[in-house]
Protein backbone atom coordinates (compact mmCIF):
# COMPACT_ATOMS: atom_id res chain seq x y z
CA UNK A 1 0.00 0.00 0.00
CA UNK A 2 1.05 3.62 -0.41
CA UNK A 3 2.92 5.31 2.40
CA UNK A 4 1.18 8.15 4.21
CA UNK A 5 2.91 10.71 6.42
CA UNK A 6 2.53 14.20 7.82
CA UNK A 7 4.67 16.93 6.27
CA UNK A 8 5.48 19.97 8.36
CA UNK A 9 4.25 23.17 6.71
CA UNK A 10 7.72 24.40 5.71
CA UNK A 11 8.78 25.57 2.27
CA UNK A 12 11.99 23.55 2.04
CA UNK A 13 10.31 20.23 2.93
CA UNK A 14 7.45 20.93 0.55
CA UNK A 15 9.50 21.75 -2.54
CA UNK A 16 11.43 18.48 -2.34
CA UNK A 17 8.31 16.57 -3.44
CA UNK A 18 7.83 15.61 -7.09
CA UNK A 19 4.25 16.86 -7.05
CA UNK A 20 2.31 19.34 -4.95
CA UNK A 21 -1.48 19.17 -4.80
CA UNK A 22 -3.28 22.34 -3.74
CA UNK A 23 -6.96 22.28 -2.89
CA UNK A 24 -9.18 25.07 -4.14
CA UNK A 25 -12.78 26.16 -3.74
CA UNK A 26 -14.86 28.58 -5.78
CA UNK A 27 -17.04 31.20 -4.12
CA UNK A 28 -19.11 32.88 -6.82
CA UNK A 29 -16.41 33.78 -9.37
CA UNK A 30 -13.54 33.91 -6.88
CA UNK A 31 -11.09 31.09 -6.29
CA UNK A 32 -9.71 30.48 -2.82
CA UNK A 33 -7.08 28.17 -1.38
CA UNK A 34 -8.30 27.33 2.12
CA UNK A 35 -5.22 25.52 3.49
CA UNK A 36 -1.88 27.07 4.53
CA UNK A 37 -2.35 30.27 2.53
CA UNK A 38 1.04 31.77 3.40
CA UNK A 39 2.79 28.64 2.18
CA UNK A 40 0.91 28.81 -1.12
CA UNK A 41 1.83 32.50 -1.50
CA UNK A 42 5.50 31.59 -1.10
CA UNK A 43 5.12 28.85 -3.67
CA UNK A 44 3.58 31.26 -6.20
CA UNK A 45 6.38 33.75 -5.64
CA UNK A 46 9.13 31.14 -5.84
CA UNK A 47 7.93 29.68 -9.13
CA UNK A 48 6.42 32.88 -10.57
CA UNK A 49 2.97 31.43 -11.09
CA UNK A 50 -0.54 32.73 -10.37
CA UNK A 51 -2.74 29.82 -9.40
CA UNK A 52 -5.92 31.89 -9.75
CA UNK A 53 -4.96 32.85 -13.30
CA UNK A 54 -4.39 29.20 -14.09
CA UNK A 55 -7.82 28.26 -12.74
CA UNK A 56 -9.47 31.02 -14.78
CA UNK A 57 -7.62 29.79 -17.86
CA UNK A 58 -8.98 26.27 -17.29
CA UNK A 59 -12.51 27.60 -16.58
CA UNK A 60 -12.46 25.64 -13.33
CA UNK A 61 -15.77 25.03 -11.56
CA UNK A 62 -14.45 23.87 -8.18
CA UNK A 63 -16.50 20.69 -8.24
CA UNK A 64 -15.28 17.76 -6.20
CA UNK A 65 -12.33 15.91 -7.72
CA UNK A 66 -11.68 18.39 -10.54
CA UNK A 67 -7.91 18.30 -11.14
CA UNK A 68 -5.71 20.57 -13.29
CA UNK A 69 -1.97 20.12 -13.92
CA UNK A 70 0.54 22.95 -14.02
CA UNK A 71 4.10 22.01 -15.11
CA UNK A 72 6.92 23.54 -13.07
CA UNK A 73 10.53 23.95 -14.17
CA UNK A 74 13.21 24.49 -11.54
CA UNK A 75 16.90 23.71 -11.31
CA UNK A 76 16.86 24.30 -7.55
CA UNK A 77 13.99 22.04 -6.49
CA UNK A 78 12.70 18.56 -7.33
CA UNK A 79 9.16 19.84 -7.88
CA UNK A 80 7.89 18.86 -11.32
CA UNK A 81 4.27 19.97 -11.36
CA UNK A 82 1.38 21.31 -9.33
CA UNK A 83 -2.06 19.73 -9.19
CA UNK A 84 -5.02 21.98 -8.41
CA UNK A 85 -7.79 19.93 -6.82
CA UNK A 86 -11.44 20.97 -6.48
CA UNK A 87 -12.74 20.55 -2.93
CA UNK A 88 -16.41 21.25 -3.59
CA UNK A 89 -18.08 22.54 -0.42
CA UNK A 90 -15.33 21.09 1.81
CA UNK A 91 -17.78 18.75 3.53
CA UNK A 92 -16.56 15.37 4.75
CA UNK A 93 -18.13 13.74 1.69
CA UNK A 94 -16.52 16.26 -0.66
CA UNK A 95 -13.10 15.77 0.92
CA UNK A 96 -13.40 12.01 0.50
CA UNK A 97 -14.17 12.55 -3.17
CA UNK A 98 -11.32 15.00 -3.67
CA UNK A 99 -8.82 12.84 -1.79
CA UNK A 100 -9.68 9.68 -3.68
CA UNK A 101 -9.59 11.49 -7.05
CA UNK A 102 -6.10 12.77 -6.24
CA UNK A 103 -5.03 9.29 -5.13
CA UNK A 104 -6.19 7.86 -8.44
CA UNK A 105 -4.21 10.52 -10.27
CA UNK A 106 -0.94 9.16 -8.87
CA UNK A 107 -1.95 5.50 -8.58
CA UNK A 108 0.70 3.18 -9.97
CA UNK A 109 3.36 5.91 -10.09
CA UNK A 110 6.53 5.97 -7.99
CA UNK A 111 6.25 9.66 -7.15
CA UNK A 112 6.33 11.78 -4.02
CA UNK A 113 3.13 13.80 -3.59
CA UNK A 114 2.63 16.54 -1.01
CA UNK A 115 -0.98 17.68 -0.52
CA UNK A 116 -1.93 21.16 0.68
CA UNK A 117 -5.67 20.60 0.69
CA UNK A 118 -6.97 20.69 4.26
CA UNK A 119 -6.05 22.50 7.42
CA UNK A 120 -8.99 21.99 9.78
CA UNK A 121 -8.11 19.35 12.36
CA UNK A 122 -11.48 17.66 12.03
CA UNK A 123 -10.99 16.99 8.32
CA UNK A 124 -7.31 16.11 7.98
CA UNK A 125 -7.89 12.42 8.74
CA UNK A 126 -10.86 12.14 6.36
CA UNK A 127 -8.91 13.55 3.43
CA UNK A 128 -5.77 11.53 4.16
CA UNK A 129 -7.61 8.20 4.32
CA UNK A 130 -9.37 8.92 1.03
CA UNK A 131 -6.09 9.98 -0.59
CA UNK A 132 -4.52 6.68 0.40
CA UNK A 133 -7.51 4.57 -0.65
CA UNK A 134 -7.56 6.20 -4.08
CA UNK A 135 -4.14 4.69 -4.81
CA UNK A 136 -5.32 1.12 -4.09
CA UNK A 137 -4.45 -1.56 -6.65
CA UNK A 138 -4.43 -5.34 -6.54
CA UNK A 139 -3.70 -7.98 -9.16
CA UNK A 140 -1.83 -11.22 -9.76
CA UNK A 141 -0.29 -10.23 -13.10
CA UNK A 142 3.16 -11.62 -13.73
CA UNK A 143 6.16 -9.53 -14.79
CA UNK A 144 4.61 -6.18 -13.94
CA UNK A 145 6.11 -4.30 -10.99
CA UNK A 146 3.55 -2.33 -9.04
CA UNK A 147 4.81 1.19 -8.41
CA UNK A 148 3.64 2.86 -5.22
CA UNK A 149 3.43 6.61 -4.59
CA UNK A 150 4.69 8.19 -1.36
CA UNK A 151 1.97 10.44 0.02
CA UNK A 152 2.24 13.25 2.52
CA UNK A 153 -0.25 15.78 3.80
CA UNK A 154 0.95 19.20 4.89
CA UNK A 155 -0.29 19.49 8.46
CA UNK A 156 0.79 20.04 12.01
CA UNK A 157 -1.51 17.22 13.12
CA UNK A 158 0.91 14.31 12.89
CA UNK A 159 -1.15 12.14 15.28
CA UNK A 160 -4.17 12.40 12.99
CA UNK A 161 -2.03 11.29 10.05
CA UNK A 162 -0.81 8.30 12.05
CA UNK A 163 -4.43 7.35 12.73
CA UNK A 164 -5.29 7.83 9.06
CA UNK A 165 -2.43 5.58 8.00
CA UNK A 166 -3.53 2.89 10.46
CA UNK A 167 -7.14 2.97 9.27
CA UNK A 168 -6.18 3.03 5.58
CA UNK A 169 -3.89 0.05 6.18
CA UNK A 170 -6.75 -1.86 7.80
CA UNK A 171 -9.15 -1.12 4.94
CA UNK A 172 -6.48 -2.12 2.43
CA UNK A 173 -5.96 -5.38 4.32
CA UNK A 174 -9.67 -6.17 4.09
CA UNK A 175 -9.67 -5.39 0.36
CA UNK A 176 -6.67 -7.63 -0.26
CA UNK A 177 -8.36 -10.54 1.51
CA UNK A 178 -11.58 -10.05 -0.44
CA UNK A 179 -9.80 -9.81 -3.80
CA UNK A 180 -7.80 -13.00 -3.26
CA UNK A 181 -9.34 -15.72 -5.50
CA UNK A 182 -10.98 -18.69 -3.85
CA UNK A 183 -8.63 -21.30 -5.30
CA UNK A 184 -6.14 -19.71 -2.89
CA UNK A 185 -8.52 -18.43 -0.23
CA UNK A 186 -10.09 -21.46 1.43
CA UNK A 187 -11.09 -21.50 5.14
CA UNK A 188 -7.70 -22.80 6.28
CA UNK A 189 -5.86 -20.12 4.27
CA UNK A 190 -8.02 -17.38 5.77
CA UNK A 191 -7.52 -18.75 9.27
CA UNK A 192 -3.77 -18.84 8.64
CA UNK A 193 -3.84 -15.21 7.49
CA UNK A 194 -5.70 -14.32 10.66
CA UNK A 195 -2.98 -16.07 12.67
CA UNK A 196 -0.26 -14.08 10.91
CA UNK A 197 -2.09 -10.82 11.53
CA UNK A 198 -2.66 -11.74 15.17
CA UNK A 199 1.04 -12.53 15.64
CA UNK A 200 2.10 -9.28 13.96
CA UNK A 201 -0.18 -7.25 16.22
CA UNK A 202 0.23 -9.18 19.48
CA UNK A 203 -3.39 -10.37 19.50
CA UNK A 204 -4.52 -13.62 21.11
CA UNK A 205 -5.99 -16.11 18.63
CA UNK A 206 -7.66 -19.52 18.76
CA UNK A 207 -8.54 -21.56 15.67
CA UNK A 208 -11.15 -24.33 15.92
CA UNK A 209 -11.12 -27.12 13.32
CA UNK A 210 -12.17 -30.76 12.91
CA UNK A 211 -13.58 -32.28 16.09
CA UNK A 212 -13.32 -28.94 17.86
CA UNK A 213 -16.31 -27.87 15.75
CA UNK A 214 -18.53 -30.68 17.06
CA UNK A 215 -21.05 -28.26 18.60
CA UNK A 216 -21.04 -25.85 15.63
CA UNK A 217 -23.76 -27.51 13.58
CA UNK A 218 -24.26 -24.66 11.13
CA UNK A 219 -20.58 -24.23 10.30
CA UNK A 220 -20.16 -27.99 9.88
CA UNK A 221 -23.28 -28.31 7.72
CA UNK A 222 -22.11 -25.61 5.31
CA UNK A 223 -18.39 -26.37 5.41
CA UNK A 224 -18.87 -30.12 5.11
CA UNK A 225 -19.50 -29.60 1.43
CA UNK A 226 -15.77 -28.91 1.06
CA UNK A 227 -14.11 -31.27 3.57
CA UNK A 228 -10.57 -30.56 2.39
CA UNK A 229 -9.54 -28.46 4.21
CA UNK A 230 -12.93 -28.13 5.93
CA UNK A 231 -14.39 -25.21 7.89
CA UNK A 232 -12.74 -23.13 10.61
CA UNK A 233 -13.92 -20.99 13.52
CA UNK A 234 -11.49 -18.26 14.56
CA UNK A 235 -11.51 -16.26 17.80
CA UNK A 236 -9.22 -13.21 18.12
CA UNK A 237 -9.00 -11.01 21.21
CA UNK A 238 -7.74 -7.48 21.89
CA UNK A 239 -7.19 -5.79 25.25
CA UNK A 240 -5.60 -2.36 25.62
CA UNK A 241 -2.03 -2.31 26.86
CA UNK A 242 -1.62 -2.25 30.63
CA UNK A 243 -5.30 -3.06 31.28
CA UNK A 244 -5.06 -6.75 32.19
CA UNK A 245 -6.22 -6.40 35.80
CA UNK A 246 -9.03 -3.94 35.20
CA UNK A 247 -10.05 -5.20 31.77
CA UNK A 248 -13.21 -6.79 33.16
CA UNK A 249 -14.51 -3.26 33.82
CA UNK A 250 -14.03 -2.17 30.22
CA UNK A 251 -16.81 -2.46 27.62
CA UNK A 252 -16.62 -5.74 25.72
CA UNK A 253 -17.45 -5.61 22.02
CA UNK A 254 -17.82 -8.86 20.06
CA UNK A 255 -17.80 -8.71 16.27
CA UNK A 256 -18.91 -11.73 14.24
CA UNK A 257 -17.92 -11.92 10.58
CA UNK A 258 -19.44 -14.14 7.93
CA UNK A 259 -16.58 -15.88 6.13
CA UNK A 260 -17.90 -17.90 3.20
CA UNK A 261 -14.74 -18.15 1.09
CA UNK A 262 -16.79 -19.10 -1.96
CA UNK A 263 -20.50 -19.60 -2.40
CA UNK A 264 -21.80 -21.81 -5.17
CA UNK A 265 -25.17 -22.00 -3.46
CA UNK A 266 -24.56 -25.66 -2.68
CA UNK A 267 -27.26 -28.09 -3.82
CA UNK A 268 -29.56 -25.08 -4.31
CA UNK A 269 -27.14 -23.90 -7.00
CA UNK A 270 -27.01 -20.18 -7.71
CA UNK A 271 -28.80 -19.15 -10.87
CA UNK A 272 -28.08 -17.51 -13.22
CA UNK A 273 -24.37 -18.35 -13.44
CA UNK A 274 -23.35 -14.68 -13.44
CA UNK A 275 -24.53 -14.39 -9.83
CA UNK A 276 -21.75 -16.75 -8.79
CA UNK A 277 -18.72 -15.06 -10.31
CA UNK A 278 -18.40 -12.45 -7.55
CA UNK A 279 -18.79 -14.93 -4.70
CA UNK A 280 -15.15 -14.84 -3.65
CA UNK A 281 -16.29 -11.69 -1.82
CA UNK A 282 -18.79 -13.58 0.35
CA UNK A 283 -16.28 -13.42 3.22
CA UNK A 284 -16.24 -9.61 3.26
CA UNK A 285 -17.80 -9.52 6.73
CA UNK A 286 -15.04 -11.68 8.21
CA UNK A 287 -12.42 -9.63 6.36
CA UNK A 288 -13.81 -6.38 7.79
CA UNK A 289 -13.94 -7.83 11.31
CA UNK A 290 -10.34 -9.08 11.08
CA UNK A 291 -9.09 -5.81 9.61
CA UNK A 292 -10.84 -3.83 12.34
CA UNK A 293 -9.19 -5.69 15.21
CA UNK A 294 -5.81 -5.54 13.44
CA UNK A 295 -5.86 -1.73 13.80
CA UNK A 296 -6.70 -1.60 17.50
CA UNK A 297 -3.23 -2.28 18.97
CA UNK A 298 -1.98 0.91 17.27
CA UNK A 299 -5.05 2.99 18.19
CA UNK A 300 -5.28 1.59 21.76
CA UNK A 301 -8.97 2.23 22.54
CA UNK A 302 -9.92 1.42 26.15
CA UNK A 303 -12.27 -1.33 25.05
CA UNK A 304 -12.08 -5.12 24.98
CA UNK A 305 -12.81 -6.51 21.52
CA UNK A 306 -13.28 -10.10 20.37
CA UNK A 307 -13.65 -11.04 16.73
CA UNK A 308 -15.26 -14.32 15.70
CA UNK A 309 -14.79 -15.49 12.11
CA UNK A 310 -17.11 -18.25 10.88
CA UNK A 311 -15.23 -19.69 7.89
CA UNK A 312 -16.57 -22.22 5.39
CA UNK A 313 -16.87 -22.86 1.67
CA UNK A 314 -20.37 -23.50 0.38
CA UNK A 315 -19.60 -26.03 -2.34
CA UNK A 316 -21.59 -28.49 -4.46
CA UNK A 317 -20.43 -32.00 -3.62
CA UNK A 318 -21.50 -35.40 -2.38
CA UNK A 319 -21.00 -34.27 1.21
CA UNK A 320 -23.05 -31.09 0.83
CA UNK A 321 -26.08 -30.54 3.04
CA UNK A 322 -29.48 -30.97 1.42
CA UNK A 323 -32.71 -28.99 1.49
CA UNK A 324 -34.87 -30.61 4.25
CA UNK A 325 -31.87 -31.45 6.48
CA UNK A 326 -32.23 -30.56 10.16
CA UNK A 327 -29.14 -29.30 11.96
CA UNK A 328 -28.45 -28.42 15.58
CA UNK A 329 -26.67 -25.12 16.21
CA UNK A 330 -24.30 -24.17 18.99
CA UNK A 331 -26.46 -24.00 22.11
CA UNK A 332 -28.93 -26.61 20.92
CA UNK A 333 -31.45 -24.85 18.64
CA UNK A 334 -32.60 -27.12 15.80
CA UNK A 335 -33.07 -25.62 12.34
CA UNK A 336 -34.69 -27.02 9.21
CA UNK A 337 -32.62 -26.19 6.12
CA UNK A 338 -34.81 -25.08 3.23
CA UNK A 339 -32.41 -23.56 0.72
CA UNK A 340 -28.68 -24.28 0.91
CA UNK A 341 -27.91 -20.96 -0.78
CA UNK A 342 -29.01 -19.22 2.44
CA UNK A 343 -25.90 -20.54 4.15
CA UNK A 344 -24.58 -17.33 5.71
CA UNK A 345 -27.16 -17.21 8.46
CA UNK A 346 -26.34 -20.81 9.39
CA UNK A 347 -22.68 -20.08 10.13
CA UNK A 348 -23.53 -16.77 11.81
CA UNK A 349 -26.06 -18.46 14.08
CA UNK A 350 -23.34 -20.66 15.58
CA UNK A 351 -20.98 -17.72 16.12
CA UNK A 352 -23.66 -15.49 17.65
CA UNK A 353 -24.79 -18.24 20.02
CA UNK A 354 -21.17 -18.91 20.99
CA UNK A 355 -20.71 -15.21 21.79
CA UNK A 356 -23.89 -15.02 23.83
CA UNK A 357 -23.20 -18.18 25.84
CA UNK A 358 -19.45 -17.75 26.42
CA UNK A 359 -18.23 -14.19 26.01
CA UNK A 360 -20.72 -11.96 27.89
CA UNK A 361 -20.53 -9.09 25.37
CA UNK A 362 -21.83 -5.62 26.16
CA UNK A 363 -22.28 -5.14 22.41
CA UNK A 364 -22.66 -7.90 19.85
CA UNK A 365 -22.21 -7.04 16.16
CA UNK A 366 -22.31 -9.16 13.05
CA UNK A 367 -21.29 -8.20 9.53
CA UNK A 368 -22.39 -10.29 6.59
CA UNK A 369 -22.96 -10.15 2.86
CA UNK A 370 -26.22 -11.83 3.71
CA UNK A 371 -29.11 -11.05 1.37
CA UNK A 372 -29.77 -9.75 -2.11
CA UNK A 373 -32.92 -8.24 -0.61
CA UNK A 374 -30.81 -5.65 1.26
CA UNK A 375 -29.25 -4.56 -2.02
CA UNK A 376 -32.63 -4.31 -3.71
CA UNK A 377 -33.92 -2.12 -0.91
CA UNK A 378 -30.93 0.16 -0.34
CA UNK A 379 -28.67 -0.18 -3.37
CA UNK A 380 -24.90 -0.20 -2.92
CA UNK A 381 -24.46 2.99 -0.91
CA UNK A 382 -25.94 1.85 2.41
CA UNK A 383 -25.77 -1.26 4.55
CA UNK A 384 -28.98 -2.48 6.18
CA UNK A 385 -28.68 -2.10 9.96
CA UNK A 386 -30.90 -4.01 12.38
CA UNK A 387 -30.97 -3.38 16.11
CA UNK A 388 -33.47 -2.81 18.92
CA UNK A 389 -31.24 -0.08 20.37
CA UNK A 390 -32.44 3.10 18.68
CA UNK A 391 -29.86 5.33 20.34
CA UNK A 392 -27.01 3.09 19.20
CA UNK A 393 -28.52 3.05 15.71
CA UNK A 394 -28.50 6.86 15.64
CA UNK A 395 -24.85 6.95 16.70
CA UNK A 396 -23.80 4.43 14.05
CA UNK A 397 -25.80 6.24 11.38
CA UNK A 398 -24.14 9.56 12.28
CA UNK A 399 -20.66 8.04 12.23
CA UNK A 400 -21.32 6.43 8.85
CA UNK A 401 -22.56 9.67 7.32
CA UNK A 402 -19.27 11.32 8.30
CA UNK A 403 -16.78 8.60 7.36
CA UNK A 404 -18.55 7.10 4.33
CA UNK A 405 -19.52 3.68 5.75
CA UNK A 406 -23.19 4.56 5.63
CA UNK A 407 -25.88 2.48 7.35
CA UNK A 408 -29.66 2.72 7.39
CA UNK A 409 -31.73 1.58 10.36
CA UNK A 410 -34.19 -1.06 9.21
CA UNK A 411 -37.15 -2.45 11.18
CA UNK A 412 -37.25 -5.80 12.94
CA UNK A 413 -40.90 -6.50 12.16
CA UNK A 414 -42.16 -8.88 14.84
CA UNK A 415 -45.27 -9.70 12.83
CA UNK A 416 -43.03 -11.54 10.37
CA UNK A 417 -41.66 -13.92 13.00
CA UNK A 418 -44.19 -16.65 12.25
CA UNK A 419 -42.42 -17.11 8.92
CA UNK A 420 -39.61 -18.84 10.85
CA UNK A 421 -41.84 -21.64 12.13
CA UNK A 422 -41.05 -25.23 11.17
CA UNK A 423 -43.16 -28.38 11.44
CA UNK A 424 -40.16 -30.51 12.40
CA UNK A 425 -37.58 -28.20 14.02
CA UNK A 426 -37.39 -25.14 16.24
CA UNK A 427 -36.97 -22.87 13.23
CA UNK A 428 -36.79 -22.92 9.45
CA UNK A 429 -33.94 -20.78 8.30
CA UNK A 430 -35.33 -19.09 5.20
CA UNK A 431 -38.64 -17.92 6.70
CA UNK A 432 -40.59 -19.82 4.06
CA UNK A 433 -43.76 -20.10 6.16
CA UNK A 434 -44.73 -16.56 5.31
CA UNK A 435 -45.01 -14.53 2.14
CA UNK A 436 -43.71 -11.22 3.40
CA UNK A 437 -41.24 -10.38 0.62
CA UNK A 438 -38.84 -8.94 3.19
CA UNK A 439 -35.87 -11.24 2.90
CA UNK A 440 -33.38 -9.00 4.69
CA UNK A 441 -35.81 -8.44 7.58
CA UNK A 442 -36.66 -12.12 8.07
CA UNK A 443 -32.96 -13.06 7.87
CA UNK A 444 -32.31 -10.60 10.70
CA UNK A 445 -35.21 -12.04 12.70
CA UNK A 446 -33.65 -15.50 12.31
CA UNK A 447 -30.28 -14.30 13.58
CA UNK A 448 -31.92 -12.56 16.53
CA UNK A 449 -33.01 -15.97 17.82
CA UNK A 450 -29.34 -16.70 18.66
CA UNK A 451 -28.26 -13.51 20.46
CA UNK A 452 -30.12 -13.94 23.76
CA UNK A 453 -30.71 -10.60 25.49
CA UNK A 454 -27.56 -8.99 24.11
CA UNK A 455 -27.34 -5.47 22.71
CA UNK A 456 -27.08 -6.70 19.13
CA UNK A 457 -26.47 -4.98 15.79
CA UNK A 458 -26.74 -6.85 12.49
CA UNK A 459 -25.17 -5.22 9.45
CA UNK A 460 -26.24 -6.71 6.13
CA UNK A 461 -23.43 -5.36 3.92
CA UNK A 462 -24.33 -7.20 0.71
CA UNK A 463 -24.63 -3.90 -1.18
CA UNK A 464 -21.67 -1.72 -0.13
CA UNK A 465 -19.16 -4.56 0.48
CA UNK A 466 -18.53 -4.80 -3.24
CA UNK A 467 -18.33 -2.14 -5.94
CA UNK A 468 -19.10 -2.84 -9.57
CA UNK A 469 -16.93 0.02 -10.78
CA UNK A 470 -13.71 1.83 -9.92
CA UNK A 471 -15.17 5.03 -8.53
CA UNK A 472 -14.87 7.30 -5.51
CA UNK A 473 -12.87 5.72 -2.71
CA UNK A 474 -13.74 2.22 -3.90
CA UNK A 475 -11.99 0.04 -6.46
CA UNK A 476 -13.95 -2.39 -8.56
CA UNK A 477 -14.42 -5.38 -6.26
CA UNK A 478 -14.07 -5.52 -2.48
CA UNK A 479 -14.38 -2.19 -0.67
CA UNK A 480 -13.51 -2.98 2.95
CA UNK A 481 -16.86 -1.59 4.05
CA UNK A 482 -17.42 -1.64 7.80
CA UNK A 483 -13.82 -1.18 8.90
CA UNK A 484 -14.06 2.60 9.33
CA UNK A 485 -17.51 2.38 10.88
CA UNK A 486 -16.42 -0.09 13.54
CA UNK A 487 -13.05 1.55 14.26
CA UNK A 488 -14.59 5.00 14.68
CA UNK A 489 -17.38 3.66 16.88
CA UNK A 490 -15.06 1.54 19.05
CA UNK A 491 -12.62 4.41 19.57
CA UNK A 492 -15.56 6.66 20.53
CA UNK A 493 -16.22 4.37 23.51
CA UNK A 494 -12.82 5.18 25.09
Amino acid sequence: MSTLAALAPSQEALFEADLIAIGFIKNDSLFEFPAHKSLIKNLEATFDVSLRDELNFFSATGKVGEIFEIPISSSQYALDRIYLVGLGDESESALRGAGSALGRKVRGKAVELAAICVEAKSKVRTFAIALNLGTYQWNLKTGAQIEIPALSVVTGESKLLEEAATIAKAITRARDLIHTPSNIKNPKWLADEASKIAEENNLHIEVFAGRELKEFGGIRAVGGSSPKPGPRFVKISYEPAGKKRSSVLLPHVVIVGKGITFDTGGVSLKRPYENMTAMKSDMAGAAAALATISALPELQPKVRVTVLMALAENALSGSAQRPSDVIKHYGGTSVEVINTDAEGRLVLADALAYADLNLDPDYLFDLATLTGAATLGLGRQYAAMYTRDNKLAEVLHSIGELNGDRVWHMPLVDEYSDALESDIADLNHTANKGDYSAGSVTAALFLEKFVGERNWVHLDIAGPARSESDTGENPKGGTGFGVRLLIDWITSLS
